[in-house]
């Protein structure tokens, strides 16, 4: 049992609820999903230790959904969410991953249509029948045509913090029968999405059969052999545990680490010195000279030890030979966390909760940055709600961490801000984003951009390119001119660690670290547990190629307000 089995789950219930055209209650659903989709604990480990009172205390979680969760829990499944489904009369759950078809036009679209599925839904859009439905149109069906190959091609991968926290716990499960054990494969590297997991580990003297047995018991085994085992977990992602002899540790955790282009540029460059590369060690002439870690095996290549998070084969193996690869920002100089939302806009928990995480975190400072606004999705603040909560900031006692207060604004399609300039400037810092018209041409998103960027109170441009990972694109913008403008302007370009965000991509940090602009890195956390999510931005800062120079939240407090003064 996962939180985002739960998640899905309930999220199914909302949907299905706005289909039969029931009130408030989709929302709630909703809102609960989001909430245990949030959670950085297991929701079994929340409900075992203390029952359907501490499900009760989840934000946005009733009376009414902790009774489901704990059916969820016992079951795996939910009577209410198959009872609402076979009122609708189909199951509506693939075309939910679809972007921006909502339930109102699922419902439109089976009613008039006849569409029950993603096959349905790709035909009807090729034959052009979606046009005629009132309220669609030629570029609604083009955009639903786009989509379904987009859903189609990532419908295999999940999110990296779904596989890195399923992955974290099997590790944790496995380590009293190891030596040692690494997650390895896409995960260690982090990229965002994920198709599989892969576990390396060395098991304790006689312990070999019982940590195949262990592991066995977390999923359904799909493959067992003498040193490797395949599960499923309940995620659906096969997860593969090999045994490794402890000589040939570090070769292996290169080996299957990857990524594939990565090890075969490797390989080559063995051959080239009369050496054998493979996941058992470093050969030359059927002798073991490295194997045992990595580092060795990189040496005796003749370069520097590769970051995982590089290893891509687009150009660090070349820069490691030239011992050019810089020194990354390491996962624990973060100071602060300058994105988050409190109860005063879309968030579940109070300025202070926030705050005190923070502490826990370690962060000598934090921001809270609530929508501020028109913007109705995300329950936007005005002035009395902003006068309000910063004298709540002011009034916190909460010694050892600096508060400030800051607003997340949404840029407008002309690229002005939706809050005046006389309210603006009452914060200590604005975050400009945008949030609506994701559609337009690339010159007039551009400039649209710049413009907000040039605004004088505008300090951080956030989730940049407006993508959500495995749900929708980025939109088009001229992005050396926009960094361009940032970089004149001031405007630190966030690093958004959401893991539906992820933004900038990697390869955009790469561009905006060669023109030396200044970026941030936030959660974009909606309840305290989001705020977790700072070691994702982190590791996509890093295979940006990213140093600690380079992030202004890595700066002492003292340092930062100097910057933000600037």
């Amino acid at each position: 049992m996962k939180n985002h089995l739960v998640a899905k789950i309930l999220n199914d219930v909302s949907y299905a609820l706005e289909i039969l055209d029931v009130e408030f209650k989709p929302r709630a659903y909703a809102r609960a999903a989001r909430s245990v989709e949030n959670l950085s604990k297991p929701i079994e480990d929340i409900y075992a230790e203390g029952g359907k009172k501490a499900l009760d205390n989840i934000p946005g979680v009733g009376e009414s959904i902790a009774n489901k969760i704990e059916e969820i829990i016992k079951t795996r499944s939910l009577k209410y969410r198959n009872k609402l489904i076979r009122k609708i009369g189909f199951d509506f759950t693939e075309l939910m991953n679809i972007e921006g078809l909502g339930p109102k036009m699922i419902k439109k679209l089976h009613e008039e249509l006849g569409v029950k599925s993603l096959a349905d839904l790709d035909k009807a859009a090729k034959e052009g029948r979606i046009r005629s439905l009132e309220g669609f149109g030629e570029k609604t069906e083009k955009k639903i045509m786009d989509n379904v190959e987009f859903a189609r091609v990532k419908n295999k991968r999940v999110l990296l913090s779904t596989a890195f926290n399923e992955a974290q716990e099997v590790k944790k499960e496995l380590i009293p029968f190891a030596e040692k054990v690494e997650v390895a494969g896409s995960i260690r590297r982090m990229k965002e999405t994920i198709g599989d997991i892969d576990i390396l580990a060395v098991a304790k003297r006689g312990k070999h059969e019982e940590i195949i047995k262990k592991f066995a018991r977390l999923g359904k085994v799909v493959m067992e052999g003498e040193t490797k085992i395949r599960i499923r977990l309940d995620s659906g992602l096969n997860c593969d545990l090999r045994i490794i002899e402890l000589d040939s540790f570090g070769s292996a955790l290169q080996y299957f680490t990857g990524s594939k282009d990565h090890s075969i540029e490797l390989r080559k460059i063995a051959m080239k010195k009369g050496l054998k590369l493979s996941e058992y060690g470093l050969f030359k002439n059927d002798k073991k000279i490295a194997g045992r870690n990595e580092e060795e095996v990189y040496k005796k290549l003749g370069m520097q030890c590769v970051p995982p998070e590089l290893r891509e084969n687009i150009g660090e193996v070349e820069l490691a030979q030239k011992n050019k690869i810089p020194e990354l920002i390491n996962y624990d100089v973060i100071k602060g966390d300058l994105q988050m939302h409190t109860k005063y806009s879309d968030g579940g928990n109070s300025v202070e909760e926030m705050v005190l995480k923070c502490k826990n975190l370690g962060y000598e400072y934090v921001g809270i940055s609530d929508h501020a606004g028109n913007l109705k999705i995300a329950n936007s603040m005005g002035a009395k709600e902003v006068s309000k909560q910063r004298k709540e900031i002011q009034n916190l006692n909460i010694k050892g961490i600096k508060v400030l207060q800051g607003a997340e604004v949404n840029i407008l399609a002309d690229g002005s801000l939706d809050v005046p300039d006389k309210l603006l400037k009452e914060f200590d810092f604005v975050i400009a984003a945008v949030h609506s018209k994701f559609n337009m041409a690339r010159d007039e998103m551009t400039k649209r951009l710049i413009k907000a960027i040039k605004n004088p109170y505008v300090i951080i441009l956030a989730h940049p390119t407006g993508r959500k990972v495995l749900r929708k694109e980025s939109y088009d913008a001229d992005w050396k001119e926009v960094f361009k403008a940032a970089k004149e302007h001031g405007v630190l370009l966030e690093i958004n660690a959401h893991p539906e965000r992820l933004d900038l991509p990697d390869s955009l940090i790469n561009q905006a670290v060669k023109m030396n602009c200044a970026l941030i890195i936030n959660t974009d956390s909606h309840s305290v547990d989001n705020l977790e999510y700072m070691k994702f931005g982190i590791g996509q800062a890093r295979r940006g190629g990213c140093t600690r120079k380079a992030v202004a939240n890595a700066l002492s407090f003292t340092k930062f307000l100097e910057l933000l003064k600037k």
